[in-house]
């Protein structure tokens, strides 16, 4: 049997409309996800540069948690607990402006800032020391000289991994539906529950 797939079949009607519009979700959590990620990479990376053990022992459980923990898990755990934990005007405004969204764009930015962190570190790694005392012989302070000589050359150096990573997170994003599956299967057991002939007698 030979089968045929017919894109404008599918497109038709209602389902190019919500195909699309999942296009555009898509593109925008992955990109405020990424923003998220390299910013929280980028300062993660900066907080371990300062040699100081709570900071060190803080970004490396940091890290750790978010390489070993599944991407799928803390969606939910965003979700369903940090949102518990919120102020109750905090909670119905997040309920009213689509907090699905904005808590999976947190639990992937933080997720994929932790890799991105180990992928700037590593381009750090690469750079010889003399370009440290380069800045210095300019006369730059610590901030001034990563800003304009290291982290510049850190970020070309890192730019094959976090493409990689990019790729992953933006995969990572259909994990976001799980949010949804849970919230609908909770509201059909519900509706069953209550359409029982235990429960109403």
């Amino acid at each position: 049997m030979k089968l045929h797939f017919d894109l404008a079949t599918v497109l038709q009607g209602d389902y190019g409309a919500l195909f699309l519009h999942g296009v555009e979700l898509t593109l925008a959590m992955a990109g405020l996800a990424w923003c998220l990620s390299l910013v929280v990479g980028i300062l993660l990376t900066l907080i371990r540069l300062t040699n100081r053990r709570p900071a060190t022992a803080f970004v490396a459980t940091f890290v750790a948690y978010h390489r070993n923990v599944p991407t799928l898990v803390q969606i939910l755990f965003w979700y369903f607990g940090i949102s518990t934990l919120l102020p109750m005007p905090l909670q119905d405004w997040l309920n009213q402006y689509n907090g699905q969204f904005i808590f999976a764009v947190v639990a992937i930015g933080l997720c994929s800032g932790a890799y991105l962190s180990e992928d700037i570190r590593s381009g750090l790694r690469a750079i010889s020391y003399g370009q440290y005392e380069a800045s210095r012989a300019l006369g730059l302070n610590f901030v001034s000289g990563m800003r304009y000589v290291i982290l510049p050359q850190a970020l070309r150096n890192s730019i094959p991994p976090m493409v990689n990573h990019a790729v992953v997170l933006f995969k990572n994003t259909s994990l976001a539906m799980a949010i949804d599956m849970l919230i609908v299967s909770k509201a059909a057991a519900a509706s069953r529950a209550s359409c029982s002939p235990m429960s109403r007698g």
